[in-house]
């Protein structure tokens, strides 16, 4: 049971072509967005969708076939876990953000 404690399954579409990070340590980042459809009809019978947005991050091997096979618009099925971190920006506000550490990935659709 310890597995399924923070594990995230997702299949969406990328929004924009993923961020390709090559660190000086020679780690590869790569960044990107999914789109998850939910549909439901509401009371008045109208079919209703639903679009959540979801940052995710993926390293290594995992990194490096997302910047060489994947791209703005394909289908991905994606699993990782959850993290939650904090930043200060520019303005020295405080900004949340949570984010999906991916450490699998399918390829869907053509």
């Amino acid at each position: 049971m310890n597995t399924l404690r923070n594990k995230v399954q997702l299949i969406g579409n990328l929004g924009n072509d993923p961020e390709i990070i090559n660190l000086e340590s020679g780690k590869t980042l790569a960044k990107f967005a999914i789109a998850t459809n939910d549909s439901y009809t509401n009371n008045k019978g109208e079919k209703v969708t639903d679009t959540q947005w979801h940052n995710v991050v993926a390293w290594g091997k995992t990194a490096q076939i997302i910047e060489k096979y994947v791209t703005k618009g394909k289908e991905i099925a994606i699993e990782g876990k959850l993290t939650s971190r904090s930043y200060e920006d520019k303005d020295g506000n405080k900004r949340f953000i949570t984010e999906i550490v991916c450490n699998e990935l399918l390829m869907l659709g053509k």
